[in-house]
């Protein structure tokens, strides 16, 4: 993939139709055509089935660019890039290829009504029907719902022992219901609604990794990627509410003191704590990635903790932007009030601040992940 092309997308497609985008809860449609085209979906795939090859960094970068641009746009590529994670290391080569191609967009189906974001321990079954397995389940939020062209899918183990086991689901598949269009407060246009499994029949060789054993593939594929490109996508979208903080600051002026608001020393600190915090997430994300490549003994622990610190940092990073622009921030036309909406998700989305929190507690006292 051509970083200039992307920048030229960015640019030219994703970025004016941002707004449009979080005004109308759209799916931003045109802009994954657009990245489509040039190799964006593909690049994670290896290079054997017609990908980019690319790396985890790599899609870090698209994933910073993107979110810089259309928060929405880059949590649909996100959610894509985790799934595919899954795909690359255990699914069909005709998928492989044609996600390869850019021809197709997949995303995680793991969060459930019933136990919401411990998407760890699912409700949803999977059921042998002579040569065919029955999946049941009632999945609470699943990005790009209705533009995907499959759903990496959880349920419980269908004979196993283990927690989880994992499938590849065609999103035509009969007996998949979708939710209403999505209306939240950020995010608006990432497609994420509920979709309902009601005798859904597919193959056996739907089956991603063994029986029982989707929670292991899940954490040492998807979880990883997840939290890592999450994290990417707290520093772009830090970036522009910094860049647009900045330009405030820099060309509002108070006409009594014949100043621009830069020169107000609160403000002026507020900024300098935007920045400190932006920064701090770059360099742990470009350390976290680091880890990985190297195969660093911290790298899991650096992986768990990055979305806690992107989460916190994002969210305190477009607060004070509301707050040192004031009420101006409070307008659309400023572009801070999307970011600090669409900054909310952070938090919340599965595994929440505080179950990574737990995780990293456990870690750090030789405790395992999970209860037995």
């Amino acid at each position: 993939m051509d970083s200039t092309a992307l920048d030229e997308v960015v640019a030219d497609v994703v970025a004016p139709g941002a707004e449009a985008i979080d005004a109308s809860a759209e799916f931003p449609r045109k802009s994954i055509e657009a990245l489509r085209g040039i190799g964006v979906l593909g690049l994670t795939t290896s290079v054997s089935h017609g990908g980019g090859g690319g790396s985890m960094a790599d899609a870090a970068l698209v994933v910073e660019k993107l979110a810089a641009a259309c928060g929405s746009t880059a949590m649909v590529t996100l959610m894509h890039y985790a799934a595919n994670a899954l795909v690359e290391a255990h699914g069909p080569d005709a998928t492989r290829e044609a996600i390869g191609r850019g021809d197709h967009l997949t995303t995680l189906a793991f969060s459930e009504v019933g136990s919401r974001s411990h998407f760890w321990v699912p409700q949803g079954t999977a059921t042998a029907v002579g040569e065919s397995i029955r999946l049941d389940a009632r999945k609470s939020w699943v990005t790009s719902a209705a533009a995907a062209d499959s759903f990496v899918w959880s349920s419980r183990a269908l004979d196993a022992d283990g927690p989880m086991s994992l499938w590849l689901v065609p999103a035509a598949a009969p007996g998949l219901e979708l939710g209403a269009t999505f209306e939240g407060l950020g995010l608006r246009g990432n497609g994420s609604v509920p979709v309902t499994a009601t005798n859904v029949l597919i193959g056996r060789d739907a089956l991603l990794a063994d029986d029982g054993a989707g929670l292991d593939a899940a954490l040492t594929a998807a979880l990883p990627w997840f939290l890592v490109l999450s994290t990417a996508f707290a520093v772009g979208v830090m970036d522009a509410v910094l860049q647009e903080a900045g330009r405030f600051l820099g060309t509002t002026r108070l006409e009594h003191l014949d100043a621009a608001l830069i020169r107000q020393p609160i403000a002026r600190a507020d900024y300098a704590r935007m920045r400190v915090a932006a920064d701090a997430t770059r360099a742990f994300l470009a350390d976290t990635l680091g880890a990985l490549a190297s195969g660093r003994d911290d790298a899991v622990l650096r992986v768990l903790e990055s979305k806690v610190l992107a989460a916190e940092s994002l969210l305190n990073v477009t607060d004070l932007g509301m707050k040192v622009c004031g009420g101006a921030a409070f307008r659309k036309e400023l572009g801070i009030e999307r970011r600090f909406r669409d900054a909310r998700a952070m938090r919340v989305m599965a595994p929440t601040t505080d179950a990574l929190l737990d995780f990293v507690g456990r870690a750090i006292s030789g405790l395992p992940l999970f209860d037995a």
